[in-house]
């Protein structure tokens, strides 16, 4: 591969990876960061590593728990709110992941930062001002006052 190329290819991986971080929430896989790179995925996912040190669902992953560590720490949201909020389609796909990455539990991590007494943003106030969007979040609502989720 010559320079030039490697600078051209490295353009299109950029537009993944910024793909990546604008629509994380969105259920992402392999097969459409690559038709966002150009490129086959095979051939993307190799070169995504190459440049940037992890495989790019790794990234997507990493993404997702850096936005729910900032939820948690500063927004009145229950951890399934979070985890749907963040892309997540299981409560304990997202536990298990945030605890690998992080060291702690979302709970935990939650916990801790309310013990230091910052203050949270309401979680009402943060969809009506379209900040979080209402999708997928019966569960989550419904499981905030004490009922079973559907």
């Amino acid at each position: 591969m010559t320079h030039a190329v490697a600078v051209q290819l490295l353009m299109h991986l950029r537009r993944a990876r910024d793909h990546i971080d604008r629509y994380y929430r969105e259920p992402l896989d392999l097969d459409a960061l690559a038709r966002v790179a150009g490129v086959s995925k095979y051939h993307f996912a190799r070169t995504f590593e190459l440049a940037y040190g992890e495989t790019p669902i790794r990234y997507l992953t990493r993404r997702r728990i850096e936005r729910a560590q900032d939820l948690l720490r500063h927004a009145n949201l229950t951890v399934t709110e979070v985890c749907m909020e963040v892309g997540f389609a299981s409560l304990g796909s997202f536990s298990s992941r945030f605890t690998s990455l992080v060291g702690e539990s979302p709970t935990a991590y939650r916990n801790r930062w309310a013990a230091r007494g910052a203050p949270h943003v309401p979680g009402c106030w943060l969809f009506m001002r379209g900040v979080l969007d209402h999708s997928g979040t019966s569960e989550a609502i419904s499981e905030k006052h004490g009922e079973q989720p559907r």
